[in-house]
């Protein structure tokens, strides 16, 4: 397959699932909260491409909730060639994807994390997955959401639930403090085994990511809640924090690659504490 066809291909779908997305949340809200919309550009002078985020802020169930959609392409810079496979040869790229970060106001509902991505270089590679990040335990939810993500797996490789499972769990962990981030989930990345077989895969984690956060909400929407469970979720807010501005690869990618510094910090929560 002619490799800008697999550009448009992956690129309409990440666009896409933004638009699915919004539509979902806009029924959760009853379609009395509005999303912010912006649009950006890499780079002012040349085209390089940019994307568009949307924040919701201050719903009735989110409070905040942050989806953004990107299509970039251009040079890396010399000291970040070296890390990307492919770029030491030729320093070109080009990449989209969708990430979204959902902070509840009900804080019986877990943080919600997903992104997918389809980067070239001289290679071509998909990465992505999803996280949940609950203030209080319920090992209830827990099963339900690894029970669906195995069987979503399974649906392609029977292997890819451990592989990708174990994978989550050992980057979604902050060494400094010796603590997951959250529940897990699943995390892969330079997965090139075939695209029509990887983008099916990915396209099916969109879907199921859609399906868990609408079904995760609803269960818990109405559940009553007191102000020790707000303060629990704010100092766990402050773990999300700390991992995101110094662990997460996307973070720094975006940072590095010249992307909307606003739409990459949209991963942070709108009110955190630490102890």
């Amino acid at each position: 397959m002619d490799l800008n066809i697999k550009k448009d291909l992956t690129s309409n779908w990440f666009k896409l699932l933004q638009d699915a997305f919004c539509y979902d949340i806009d029924k959760l809200e009853n379609n009395r909260a509005t999303f912010q919309s912006t649009t950006w550009k890499r780079n002012s002078k040349k085209d390089e491409g940019g994307g568009e985020y949307r924040i919701l802020r201050n719903g009735k169930v989110f409070e905040k909730v942050g989806i953004n959609f990107s299509k970039v392409y251009g040079k890396f810079p010399k000291k970040f060639q070296i890390n990307i496979p492919g770029a030491k040869k030729d320093p070109r790229f080009w990449a989209s994807g969708i990430s979204v970060v959902m902070h509840m106001k009900n804080p019986l509902i877990p943080a919600m994390h997903f992104n997918t991505r389809y980067i070239c270089t001289t290679q071509q590679w998909f990465g992505g997955g999803m996280d949940f990040t609950p203030s209080k335990k319920d090992n209830l939810e827990k099963k339900n959401i690894h029970k669906n993500l195995k069987t979503m797996c399974n649906r392609h490789n029977k292997n890819y639930y451990k592989k990708y499972k174990k994978w989550c769990d050992k980057y979604f962990y902050l060494p400094h403090r010796n603590e997951p981030r959250g529940v897990g989930g699943i995390f892969f990345d330079y997965k090139n085994d075939s695209f029509e077989k990887d983008f099916k895969f990915v396209r099916d984690v969109g879907i199921t990511f859609q399906m868990l956060f609408n079904e995760i909400i609803k269960r818990k929407l109405k559940k009553k809640w007191t102000l020790k469970d707000k303060e629990s979720q704010y100092i766990k807010r402050g773990r999300y924090a700390e991992f995101n501005l110094l662990y997460d690869r996307g973070t720094k990618f975006g940072l590095q690659t010249g992307g909307n510094v606003e739409g990459i910090l949209m991963s942070l929560p709108p009110l955190a504490k630490w102890k």
